[in-house]
């Protein structure tokens, strides 16, 4: 009953919760190279006839729910999910009825990638560089033209044949290039089905994207120039679906190694996909909720993607590699539950304690983990998600109450 006012109440605000997604992430991006992905999921709810919620539709057919659009800040170098760094949550109210190209871009949905790329930059200041990385759903000239900036730069898939200054098309230019390189990289599951290893072909080379010649680009420079980097799987294993990415990006590529580079950057964007099934499917099970209200079930999606974000970094932390500071995913009042509670966790034997520094986030995964049902004995399975959604849901009931304590 408690948890149904929070998400009714008027004063909780969706643009609240989702300011809050990314306090953390702002104090670890200092000095880093953040690679600031962002992309959108459909969240589906059950409903019925004449009783839709409060839902818009989403996808195909009849389905309803709400959008859920996310970025998340992630190490350029080391691959460590630093958090979330911005986004939006909103059902659709009706239909549009004008045409989508006679529209401003602020009269688009497609306006989320650009205002989610400010919010980004806003967040991540202090970082040394940010690479804003999306799919081909957000690869338009608008983009484009106002997201780059002095340390700001675009990275997407190519979604359109983009016309060019020369009179050529941008698919003209990249069939005119030759391929120059090759590499064998490794495709993990979250990629390919199976996970496997793919050997790659590669052209590379500049062109400038003329601006359209519709409404609402204007005022909009007449030109932008762009990196293409296309990667081709030319001989692909039988049954296996065939690598083929054509990048574009305002990062400079000079030769081969800056290309490798591109492309490895881009591989990083499959984290937030996890981000997605970790909301969904494989934990929280978000569409599952009973709320009866749209606006509760935004708010409900809004909280629950700061959770998924968290279980994320907790599963990375488990599998090692850079140890972050816990502040990038835990509050002060959080941390202090964290140690009370890891004094309850020790036992007799040094393989019933945590092996891992205070205050590290690898140190904080072991105690959620235990308290997700995790042994801790090394001969047992690693921690996976859904271990740490049970942890994390057991913790939050601690912090709540120890809270009530201190009132």
């Amino acid at each position: 009953m408690a948890y149904w006012r929070f998400v009714n109440n008027p004063q909780v605000t969706t643009d609240q919760l989702i300011e809050g997604w990314s306090r953390q992430t702002a104090t670890v991006a200092g000095g880093r190279h953040a690679l600031a992905i962002q992309d959108t999921s459909e969240v589906k709810f059950r409903t019925r006839q004449g009783c839709e919620r409060g839902l818009g539709q989403v996808g195909k057919g009849n389905a309803r729910g709400v959008l859920l659009h996310a970025m998340m800040a992630v190490d350029a170098d080391s691959g460590a999910c630093l958090g979330l760094a911005g986004g939006k949550v909103w059902t659709r109210r009706g239909k549009v009825k004008s045409p989508h190209d006679q529209r401003e871009l602020a009269d688009k949905e497609s306006a989320r990638w650009v205002t989610t790329a400010e919010q980004g930059c806003e967040v991540l200041a202090a970082a040394r560089m940010i690479t804003v990385i999306n799919d081909r759903e957000g690869e338009f000239f608008a983009h484009w033209a106002l997201t780059p900036g002095d340390n700001v730069h675009l990275l997407t898939r190519a979604m359109n044949d983009h016309a060019l200054t020369d009179g050529r098309t941008l698919y003209q230019a990249v069939e005119q290039a030759r391929f120059c390189d090759k590499a064998v990289i490794d495709l993990p599951r979250r990629m390919d089905r199976q996970g496997r290893r793919a050997r790659l072909s590669l052209r590379l080379g500049t062109v400038a994207i003329k601006r359209p010649a519709r409404p609402g680009v204007k005022g909009l420079p007449e030109s932008v120039e762009v990196s293409f980097v296309e990667v081709v799987e030319l001989h692909p294993p039988k049954g296996a679906e065939r690598i083929h990415w054509l990048l574009l990006t305002t990062h400079s590529v000079a030769n081969a190694a800056d290309a490798w580079r591109i492309v490895s950057w881009y591989k990083q964007r499959w984290i937030i996909e996890q981000l997605f099934r970790s909301l969904k499917n494989q934990g929280l099970r978000v569409e599952d909720s009973q709320l009866e209200s749209a606006e509760a079930l935004i708010k409900l999606v809004a909280i629950a993607t700061k959770v998924a974000c968290i279980v994320i970094q907790l599963v990375q932390a488990r599998n090692g590699g850079e140890q972050l500071p816990v502040e990038c995913a835990f509050t002060r009042e959080e941390i202090e539950a964290l140690a009370a509670i890891n004094q309850t966790m020790k036992g007799r034997t040094e393989l019933q304690k945590t092996p891992h520094h205070p205050h590290t986030l690898e140190w904080a995964a072991w105690i959620i983990a235990k308290l997700g049902g995790w042994t801790g004995y090394a001969s047992h399975r690693p921690p996976g998600p859904i271990t740490f959604h049970n942890g994390m849901a057991r913790f939050q009931t601690i912090v709540a109450a120890r809270a009530i304590g201190n009132v």
